[in-house]
């Protein structure tokens, strides 16, 4: 009897069962070429079926592979393995004195999961988590190995590909020199008065900024301004200083969240929310969220307040980032600055699904582009035409794995073919 296995969040139970764990290279290689159908599952923070190989294909995890983790001081790169997450990447990186430019809230997730995806951190400055990619390794499906990097015409649909391409062996990722950084939480942003000018001085007055908000008044409770010390410190006359350490989520106890009230630290101590040393145990919530135009910030928001009624009662909290424009063809951010919304919803599907379509409705004008490894109900084909690129990525597709080895039903809903 094949065992259960399910996504971090419980609400996606694999058809294929238990993950094939691959010791070595050379397995991997033999196992992905005597398969017909594979898909990669990294550390399960997706919410939807974007690993789901179905109950005749191979779910494959990376896990037991070797690590690797190669910090070049002089060129400032690091060769990660496939299987790495973000916490312990980051540890070995400021060991050499080294950083990334940015880092999601979440320091838990796989770094291939998160490029291929499109996940980000937040920053006007700063691009998605794939923007420091700068060559992909990835056995594809006749086991062979393939190196895709800048400067190589198709590496436009290299990063954030869902997967598709093959499976991704290690990333060659830049770096730069560490820096430190203090992180002040404010409370009481309202949006009346927040106009196109004050939001974008709210969300540049920092290195990154988030806001959140429950929906449940017009405004956001609290905002979260992390500074690195190598700039200058902000004036932020918006909102008032916290007087208490926070959490995102209003009354869940803020003691696994990073150091908060401007006590300085390493980057990969302060850029993302929570802290390394906690790891969550399960994931009772969903997740949906949305990469739009940063211009039309204070449109998406008003769109939002208008429907927060059906929100509020689901949700436990939404956060708006600010996202740098990237060039992934794939991306959510591709060719454009982009403002993100994300949704952390109760766990129960049956009550959420109605009201993720509510939203995706009210933001539909705007040409929203739905995090890829989130909860979301935005027909394909709408999905399509908010891709310029997708035909480019569709050929690649076809040559990389004429046979479809790596495209499961989520890979063919978005390709159209």
């Amino acid at each position: 009897m094949t065992e259960s296995v399910t996504n971090w969040a419980g609400n996606i139970t694999f058809a294929a069962g238990e993950p094939h764990r691959p010791r070595s290279l050379d397995a991997l290689r033999d196992l992905v070429a005597g398969s017909a159908r594979v898909r990669v599952l990294g550390s399960g923070h997706s919410f939807n079926g974007i690993a789901e190989p179905g109950e005749d294909g191979v779910l494959l995890s990376l896990g037991a592979l070797p690590p690797g983790i190669d910090v070049d001081t002089t060129a400032r790169t690091v060769r990660v393995g496939g299987g790495v997450r973000y916490a312990e990447l980051a540890r070995e990186v400021h060991r050499h004195g080294l950083a990334l430019a940015n880092m999601a809230s979440l320091p838990h997730i796989s770094v291939a999961g998160s490029v291929a995806t499109g996940t980000h951190g937040s920053g006007v400055g700063n691009g998605p988590l794939a923007s420091s990619v700068r060559a992909v390794d990835l056995v594809t499906a006749d086991g062979s190995a393939v190196t895709l990097a800048r400067g190589d015409e198709r590496f436009g649909g290299a990063v954030t590909s869902l997967g598709a391409l093959g499976v991704v062996t290690a990333l060659t990722l830049d770096l730069e020199p560490a820096f430190e950084v203090e992180q002040y939480v404010f409370t009481e942003l309202p949006l009346e008065g927040l106009d196109a000018a004050v939001f974008e001085a709210v969300m540049s007055a920092a290195y990154s900024v988030s806001l959140f908000t429950d929906w449940r008044a017009p405004g956001f409770g609290q905002v979260w301004v992390k500074r690195r010390t190598d700039q200058p410190l902000p004036d932020f006359p918006w909102a008032l200083p916290a007087t208490e350490k926070m959490h995102p989520v209003p009354g869940m106890p803020a003691v696994n969240c990073t150091e908060q009230f401007g006590v300085p630290g390493p980057w990969h101590e302060r850029l993302p929310h929570f802290r390394a040393e906690f790891t969550p145990s399960s994931g009772a919530e969903l997740q949906s969220e949305y990469l739009l135009p940063r211009g039309s910030a204070i449109g998406v928001l008003r769109a939002l307040d208008a429907v927060r009624e059906n929100v509020a009662p689901v949700l436990r909290t939404c956060e708006v980032r600010t996202v740098a424009a990237d060039d992934q063809w794939l991306g959510p951010a591709y060719g454009r600055d982009t403002v993100a919304v994300h949704f952390t919803w109760v766990e129960d599907t049956r009550t959420v699904l109605p009201v993720v379509t509510r939203v995706e409705e009210a933001l539909a004008p705007f040409g929203a582009r739905p995090h890829w490894g989130k909860v979301f109900t935005t027909p394909a084909a709408e999905l399509r035409a908010r891709y310029p690129r997708l035909h480019d990525f569709r050929a690649l597709v076809r040559d990389l794995d004429p046979a479809g080895t790596f495209t499961n039903v989520f890979v063919r809903d978005v390709l159209g073919d």
